[in-house]
């Protein structure tokens, strides 16, 4: 049996507004990622995705659970020993590739910064496989003095890419990166990422709000509705054969044929906004929006509950499926 890379048990994130309100950003997630696996995290703005994300990674501190990588915990709050630490072991890749690089330093030097840090390299070392590392993103070695500005959407989401894998992670969080890109550039991106999967031996945790997208890459998909994980499961199945009636409803809102499959899917919209993440009531989150509430739903919450009926794990948060 293989065991996961990073284990993620009961993970919460809260934000406290004021004395007495509390900003519900992620509740009690537990979610498995296998090594060199690709794992598509999907939901709507606002669904606690990027909280998630930066929760694992340490950028947020833990309200409560815990992550385990490589067979080791993380701690609850990172310091800066732990980021340098764990910096060549998990790296992210951050969703605007216009605000998270530094305008006042050179490519090179945004590239090279990671390593520079650590000390483990030296100079003329880091150069070289700054330059390397441009070229194997797909753009020019004597880009190298040039600065961020100079460069295009896509091209800058490159360069964040290759700050990232420069210190060659074994598990790399994509937060939503092609989100901010035009549509012509996000493929040329996605494939680029592919590349590098394949060839490293990555393992990815990939946040996006396109769930044809993400099944394109993914191995799995989990879907995130206002701070829970409501669905699990294999790519194709949860994009052709959706079980929780909030994953049905996102994936209506952008059909797409697919001829590999020959279906098509029937066009619908989710119902209203999504809710408030504070001080969240007891009962099912998206009872106020799904077209198949019942009086429990607004009563007690529903938990993760495995419905595979071959062995298999397919995750379901729904009381649709508690006699099945």
């Amino acid at each position: 049996m293989i065991e996961p890379l990073v284990k993620i048990r009961n993970l919460t994130k809260h934000f406290r507004l004021g004395m007495t309100d509390v900003v519900h950003a992620v509740d009690l997630v537990s979610l498995d990622i296998n090594p060199r696996e690709i794992v598509g995290l999907v939901g709507e703005s606002g669904s606690g995705k990027s909280t998630l994300g930066k929760t694992i990674i340490g950028l947020h501190a833990k309200t409560r659970g815990r992550v385990t990588f490589a067979g080791r915990p993380l701690p609850s709050r990172f310091s800066a020993s732990h980021f340098r630490r764990y910096a060549n072991r998990m790296q992210m890749i951050f969703q605007d590739p216009y605000s998270s690089l530094n305008p006042r330093m050179t490519v090179g030097e945004i590239i090279g910064e990671g390593p520079k840090l650590l000390g483990s390299k030296g100079r003329e070392q880091i150069k070289q496989e700054t330059r390397d590392w441009l070229e194997r993103v797909g753009l020019n070695a004597d880009h190298v003095s040039r600065y961020p500005h100079e460069f295009s959407g896509g091209q800058r989401q490159r360069i964040g890419i290759a700050r990232a894998l420069i210190l060659e992670p074994d598990f790399v969080i994509c937060d939503e990166p092609i989100s901010a890109l035009d549509v012509s550039v996000q493929a040329q991106v996605i494939n680029l990422l592919g590349e590098l999967q394949e060839s490293l031996g990555l393992t990815l945790l990939f946040i996006a709000h396109d769930l044809s997208m993400v099944r394109y890459v993914s191995d799995r998909i989990a879907v995130m509705y206002l701070g829970s994980l409501i669905e699990l499961g294999p790519a194709d199945e949860v994009f052709f054969n959706p079980k929780h009636p909030y994953t049905q409803v996102l994936i209506g809102s952008n059909p797409e044929p697919d001829p590999k499959f020959e279906r098509s899917r029937t066009s619908t919209e989710i119902q209203g906004e999504i809710p408030s993440p504070v001080n969240i009531k007891p009962g099912c989150r998206f009872a106020s929006r799904c077209p198949s509430v019942m009086d429990i739903c607004r009563k007690q919450t529903p938990k993760l509950q495995n419905i595979a009926t071959n062995g298999k794990e397919r995750l379901v948060a729904c009381y649709l499926y508690d006699e099945e």
